[in-house]
């Protein structure tokens, strides 16, 4: 039986100004939607587009990172070579740096004058920045580091064991990894697809500098919130209580592993 610990006299109170900080600002959204044009706003073309764009680039990003964040994750989680923290360290940097500093990063890595993107249009003419190729880009610098700690820390916690077992009957790696440990780390791996989905889906900073803020072209919901809060349009509301919405959602479908296994892994 679980004992609850007594809570100081005034804690409450001290509490109280975060609550209204973090909830009243989601209740201001809810209260000033026009729900009586809720679904002209976000069927009209322009938002339409944007979703539809927003969908598209975030399950791409989403599916990236499952191919290439599930190996990166497995190498943190069971390899041991020099140099492995400072990786680690690097591969999930986007999580507390500033998107928009991620955006400057990705341009001058992968634009016209970038590292790469300087040879990429030399040689092959190929340009990334502002096109919806940038935006996948975006999305998958700020979001796959989401995905990679959650399944670092699932990777961490199975018990070797059991797939020394499936290998001792005869399972190649290969076996072994789609019959007993993907299975034994499906939980994990949902809550991690669904936050990083959710998180690119979200993506601002990145995307506007790295991308731009094209109508049809770049301009994922966010950036049509952006561009409707300047022109003073309802849909900025429309669309940022369907964020909202898609964002709760996404917390109750998780309940919570996604803090566990970042707490597990330490970061």
């Amino acid at each position: 039986m679980t004992r609850r610990l007594s809570s100081p006299r005034g804690l409450a109170a001290l509490a109280l100004p975060a609550i209204v900080l973090v909830v009243l600002p989601v209740v201001a959204i809810v209260w000033r939607t026009p729900w009586s044009g809720f679904w002209a706003s976000i069927s009209s073309d322009a938002s339409r587009t944007a979703v539809w764009l927003s969908l598209r680039t975030s399950l791409v990003t989403t599916a990236l990172a499952l191919v290439f964040g599930s190996p990166l994750a497995w190498l943190l989680a069971h390899s041991r070579f020099r140099g492995r923290s400072l990786l680690r360290a690097l591969c999930i940097l986007p999580m507390v740096l500033p998107p928009v500093v991620g955006g400057v990063a990705l341009l001058f890595a992968f634009g016209r004058r970038g590292l790469v993107g300087g040879l990429l249009d030399d040689w092959f003419g190929i340009q990334l920045a502002f096109s919806e190729t940038a935006a996948v880009m975006a999305q998958f610098f700020v979001a796959a580091p989401f995905f990679v700690v959650v399944m670092e820390a699932a990777f961490e916690q199975l018990d070797p064991r059991l797939v020394g077992t499936a290998r001792t009957f005869g399972a190649g790696p290969w076996q072994a990894l789609l019959r007993v440990t993907l299975p034994l780390v499906a939980p994990s791996l949902a809550a991690g697809l669904v936050l990083t989905w959710a998180r690119a889906l979200g993506e601002f900073g990145a995307t506007i500098t790295f991308a731009g803020n094209t109508a049809g072209r770049t301009q994922t919901i966010p950036l049509a919130v952006y561009s409707a809060l300047e022109s003073g349009g309802d849909s900025a509301l429309a669309l940022s209580m369907l964020m909202v919405g898609v964002s709760v959602i996404v917390l109750v479908a998780l309940r919570g592993r996604w803090v566990g296994a970042l707490r597990r892994s330490g970061a």
